[in-house]
């Protein structure tokens, strides 16, 4: 990808916060958050427009950062587009607030606002500011149920949720 593109994403980004009213998940375990997660509903943006099958591939490097890589197919112009990435815990390890950058020093908000404690199968995720959701799951379909609460979850804490986007999650030959 080029370098306006990731211009664009970091303005789209901004600064490293978290929304007013919104709290990033206590008691955050990375090395249960490792590993891929798979992009179950977002709020549309123009750096991920038109894409479907989009995973996140977390893994630590040895400073302690996160190594982050985005992945999505491109239908239209039938390619795969990726994107690598370091993600920093803003307030300890401990807690689910993250800045990400994809370009140089410019980060942006990455927070883990509700995650399943028991398995880590499935997590709401924000920017910030509250036009960045994504629903991830470890799986590419999660259960109705678990969907429409995380769903629910991110209404009442102030999310458009009737503008998100469903990601078709299918095999596709690379």
């Amino acid at each position: 990808m080029n370098k306006s593109f990731w211009l664009l994403l970091l303005g789209l980004f901004g600064c490293a916060q978290i929304p007013e009213g919104v709290t990033a998940v206590q008691g955050f375990d990375v090395n249960r958050y490792l590993g891929t997660w798979y992009e179950i509903a977002r709020l549309d943006h123009i750096f991920e427009r038109g894409l479907s099958n989009v995973s996140a591939t977390y893994s630590l490097n040895d400073d302690g950062s996160l190594k982050v890589i985005n992945r999505g197919y491109d239908a239209q112009q039938k390619r795969w587009k990726e994107a690598e990435g370091r993600a920093l815990f803003v307030a300890g390890s401990e807690v689910g607030q993250l800045k990400v950058s994809f370009f140089g020093p410019f980060y942006g908000g990455y927070n883990v606002v509700s995650i399943d404690e028991a398995d880590y199968a499935y997590a709401l995720v924000c920017g910030n500011s509250l036009s960045y959701l994504w629903i991830l799951a470890r799986e590419p379909q999660l259960p109705a149920a678990v969907t429409v609460d995380l769903v629910q979850q991110a209404r009442t804490l102030g999310f458009d949720t009737d503008a998100l986007i469903y990601v078709e999650q299918e095999v596709v030959e690379p």
